[in-house]
Order: structure tokens, then sequence, then C-alpha cells
């Protein structure tokens, strides 16, 4: 049985966006544009998590969580265009359990929906959090960490390195690399990946002489680490 999530988002560019990338992903997905529609959709859906915009029409977010809260235990994710620090912990005291700001990638938001979800059911931790010598990829917080402090880095950046770096000194052509971290359905060229690889080693350079992000003339990329 598909995994329900219920989206709250008066924007209904937002919705549709959220709601074509989740049911590609295999999650079946219902929509309320105002705080009212959400709270009656949640009663008769059930759903297994729920995408809450804050900033909504009839009831805000913020109520609407507190009567999902007197209800139910659900796994709820904000979403919002407020990045205030004490927004976030107001949300998180409230019973939220993971805060998405404005403006965010889907991918980003369907990583955080698989996080929420394997923490709150109780499942094993993943291999979704790699470390290396002076390097740390966690894509459930979509954090990068290198020598020990956080560097920004934009969600399309962490997923070309967690996938070369969750195969180590495997090598991957540019059309793999475009298939299987941009999608299949990707148009774009393949110099792409050599403009983010790019971007990547100017973060990592000289970080390590254990590991290295290593191009393979002729052929594409690889993550290479030594003994391995």
């Amino acid at each position: 049985m598909a995994t329900k999530v219920l989206i709250v988002e008066d924007d209904p560019n937002i919705a549709d966006l959220l709601h074509l990338y989740l049911e590609k992903d295999g999650y079946e997905t219902d929509i309320a544009p105002d705080g009212g529609a959400a709270v009656q959709k949640f009663r008769a859906m059930q759903p297994d998590l729920v995408l809450l915009d804050v900033m909504l029409p009839v009831m805000d977010g913020w109520e609407v969580l507190k009567t999902i809260r007197q209800e139910s235990k659900t796994p709820v994710i904000m979403l919002t265009a407020k990045g205030e620090t004490s927004d976030k912990i107001s949300g998180l005291k409230m019973g939220a359990d993971d805060y998405v700001t404005k403006p965010f990638e889907a991918k980003e938001v369907l990583a955080r929906i698989e996080a929420v979800l394997r923490r709150t059911s109780g499942a094993a931790p993943s291999s979704r959090r790699l470390t290396f010598d002076n390097l740390i990829i966690d894509m459930d917080a979509f954090e990068l960490i290198v020598a020990g402090k956080k560097v920004d880095t934009p969600p399309k950046e962490m997923e070309l390195l967690f996938h070369l770096a969750s195969s180590p000194n495997r090598v991957y052509t540019r059309n793999q690399l475009l298939d299987e971290v941009w999608g299949f359905d990707y148009f774009g060229d393949s110099r792409t990946v050599d403009v983010h690889i790019k971007r990547l080693r100017e973060k990592l350079e000289g970080v390590s002489d254990q590991w290295d992000l290593k191009t393979v003339w002729g052929v594409g990329y690889k993550f290479e680490v030594s003994g391995v």
C-alpha cells in the first residue's frame, strides 16, 4: 500500500509541483488549499505524513498543527517562507517533525519525507550518511561537513557527491550521472555534470589525501578512496 501524504499549500503551483514529484516517487497524495480543508482531509484521509504550509487562509499552519497534535502523532513537515530560527524552534516545540524553508527543491522535500518516515517508524538507520577523512555527506540533514565545518551546498551538488561517494572508486560516465542523479527525463547538456564537479572541487580541494574527486579522461568521474 502506498504511503499517503497530505499536502497543505494555498499556492497551486507549489502544491501541484509537490503532488507531481510525490506521485512519481510512489506516494499517494491529496491537496488541501486552506487550513479548514486541511483538518477535514486529515481526518478523512488519515495520511502517513503531512506537508504543512504556515501561511494559510481560514486557519494558519500553527492552528492546523495544534489540531493535528490533539488527535494524532502523524509526522508533520512545515513548509514556509519564514526562515528565522525562532519560527523553526516554535514549530518544533509545537510538535512539527521537520521544517523546510521556501524556496526549496522538490527532491530535498522528498529526502526530508523519507528521513522523517524512517525516524518516526522506528526503522533502522539507513546509509544516507557517508563519512570519510575530514568529510561527512549527510543526505538526511542535507549537510556537507568539510574539515569540521558545514559548507553550504546546493541539493544537486549534494546528490552528485553522495552518488559518487556511495560507490568508491567506481567510474561513472557523464550520461550515467545525468540518468542516475538528474533523472531519465532530464534533457540538459552533459556539461552540467562538469560544472557541478568543478563547484564541488572548489569546496573539497586539499581537504584530505585519502580521497579525491577524480576525472577519468575520456570516460567520466569517480570518487577515489585509497585503500578501498
